[in-house]
């Protein structure tokens, strides 16, 4: 193995990434950058029985959005491919064979038939949890049962089989996790795992260490439902007399109630997305992060907590300063529950700062993007610039900016009615006149002039100021009154004055 820091991502693409696969990506990635290493991505797509046509596209595409963009892999290129597993089909046979010939692994001819009829006399003896191990193969139709010829002949006649790795008697398999230390298997707790399928396809256990071997990796950062495997490859490792990478085994990301896995469920229950982009399969859509509204940065950030903590107390990190922070060491034991809530704020905290072009190419490319060709990018921007504080998601921007897009399509006729007083009518006539002669239409101007009206009429602002802003904006909320009233224009608000008329009538 080489010296050199190598990682992957080995993602199968039977469907949607979902977004703790992304964490896993990012960890390598974070990992590779630091150390100066490489990033692989490798597509483990061995069960062609669960295969999705798109998805290793929506994986690859996943990343990009990220920009985590792999140093090597399908379409990136690399010097250790081809990186798609049902590519390299013929390497695994001569290592399974090695294995067979050394006495760690057997031919097994069991029919569908005899495996479950082994799993009902298993479960007829008090036994629900049936395992193919050293306790049953002597009992099955396999080559560790069956005399040489017996399984020559078998052979020969081309009976189908698959191969399992053969499992050690009272050995204690160990090995160092980065996350959780020294682990330990009884090997009388393992099955006899199958290691190649009767297609002639290696499966998950066979192809990944062979794989991890070739391509020189150095480190195995994958999710903790993987960590009871391990002690087969270990065994393979020592099988094949090679050196073992270092493993860190990552927490789950929970559900918003802390008591299990995150899932889609949970998502479609909560309303927020658990994938990076939006998957639609058949008749079902996927709600994504990026079609949400969300930015990837601030996605990565929010991510990049759930499982791993700095050590301090900062919260925010430029991509930068996460390379720079990130370590294995500080990865966590337990579950990082998933709080949507805190990956809002996180998204609202990048949209503060987040530079207002960069802002507008993305919503020139989401929903709204002909109601924004009506306008300029000088204006859009500066509509951008008025709105950022009150927004959490990229679309924010119009949905809650809509009146600075056009004049307001309802009004807050609750509050005007109850804001609203007859008497005042000549004061709001008045101010009309007033605004209309501004030649400085900005909002310094217009504010100075507003309230030294106001307050030379002996008028409270709570009279004046809540009933301009529904007529402009058809709402209470919104950003600074003459800022509003500088973007849109003197004739636009003008036009929009006229709504007091309508409003007193409704």
């Amino acid at each position: 193995m080489s010296d050199n820091i190598r990682v992957r991502f080995a993602p199968s693409p039977t469907g949607p990434l979902h977004i703790g696969g992304v964490r896993t990506a990012l960890y390598n990635y974070l990992l590779a950058r630091k150390m100066g290493g490489t990033f692989i991505l490798r597509i483990e797509d061995t069960d062609q029985t669960r295969y999705v046509a798109g998805a290793e596209d929506y994986i690859k595409e996943a990343l990009e959005w990220f920009d985590i963009t792999p140093d090597e892999g399908p379409g990136y290129g690399g010097n250790h491919g081809p990186y798609r597993q049902s590519e390299r089909k013929d390497l695994y046979a001569e290592y399974v064979h090695k294995m067979v010939e050394d006495g760690n692994a057997y031919y097994a001819f069991d029919t569908p038939e005899d495996l479950t009829k082994a799993r009902e006399e298993a479960k007829a003896n008090g036994n629900h949890s049936f395992k193919y191990n050293w306790e049953i193969r002597e009992k099955m139709r396999n080559s560790v049962s069956l005399s040489a010829k017996e399984t020559k002949e078998l052979l020969e006649a081309n009976t189908p089989y698959t191969i399992r790795l053969k499992i050690p008697t009272e050995q204690t398999i160990s090995f160092n996790d980065v996350v959780r230390g020294e682990v330990s298997f009884a090997s009388y707790e393992l099955d006899d795992k199958v290691i190649m399928k009767g297609d002639g396809m290696p499966t998950y256990h066979l192809a990944n260490i062979v794989d991890d071997h070739l391509m020189e990796i150095s480190h195995v950062i994958r999710g903790e439902e993987w960590l009871s495997s391990t002690a087969h490859h270990v065994l393979m490792y020592q099988f094949m007399g090679w050196e073992a990478p270092t493993f860190a085994h990552l927490p789950l990301i929970l559900n918003p109630a802390g008591n299990g896995k995150l899932s889609k469920r949970h998502g479609a229950k909560f309303g927020f997305p658990v994938f990076p982009l939006e998957w639609k399969q058949e008749e079902e859509t996927y709600r994504g992060f990026r079609e949400d509204g969300f930015d990837a940065d601030a996605v990565m950030n929010f991510l990049s907590l759930l499982g791993w903590s700095s050590g301090t107390d900062q919260e925010k990190f430029t991509r930068e300063e996460l390379i720079q922070a990130f370590s294995l060491d500080n990865i966590v034991k337990s579950g990082a529950r998933f709080d949507i809530d805190k990956a809002n704020w996180f998204n609202q905290q990048y949209l503060m700062e987040k530079p207002g072009a960069d802002i507008l190419e993305i919503l020139k490319g989401r929903k709204n993007a002909e109601q924004l060709s009506q306008y300029s990018d000088d204006y859009l921007l500066k509509m951008i610039e008025l709105m950022r504080e009150r927004v959490i998601l990229f679309d924010d921007f119009v949905d809650n900016g809509s009146f600075l897009l056009g004049s307001p399509k309802e009004y807050d006729e609750k509050t005007f009615k109850k804001k609203y007083k007859n008497e005042n009518a000549v004061h709001f006539d008045a101010i009309k006149s007033l605004i209309s002669e501004q030649t400085d239409f900005t909002a310094e101007n217009l504010g100075n002039q507003v309230k030294n009206y106001i307050k030379s009429n002996e008028l409270g602002f709570g009279a004046i100021f809540p009933i301009l802003r529904i007529i402009l904006s058809g709402t209470m909320k919104g950003p600074d009154l003459f800022a509003m009233m500088e973007l849109i224009g003197k004739e636009e608000v003008l036009i929009r004055w006229e709504a007091i008329n309508t409003l007193q009538n409704v």
